[in-house]
């Protein structure tokens, strides 16, 4: 297995830590290790931008119309059909 050496990590955020892993009931080393391999597979999974997601869960409903692109323009108030 690896080794790695963090230098230059300051007293306060060494004390949350140490204070994160007790928490969790786990040595300082493993809370470490923990938050290092979260955030390195975090990185590294292909996130689906938020809008890809909603167009998907809404895909197949019916709707044929296009919206128009409203990124900068001034907001308004709704203008609904009676």
């Amino acid at each position: 297995m690896a080794q790695l050496i963090v230098r230059g990590l300051d007293d306060e955020t060494k004390r949350r830590l140490r204070k994160r892993a007790e928490a969790g009931n786990r040595s300082l080393e493993a809370e470490v290790r923990e938050i290092l391999q979260v955030a390195a597979f975090a990185a590294s999974s292909s996130v689906v931008p938020l809008g890809s997601r909603i167009a998907q869960r809404f895909a197949g409903l019916g709707l044929t119309e296009t919206f128009p692109e409203l990124r900068g323009e001034a907001a308004r108030a709704a203008q609904f059909e009676d």
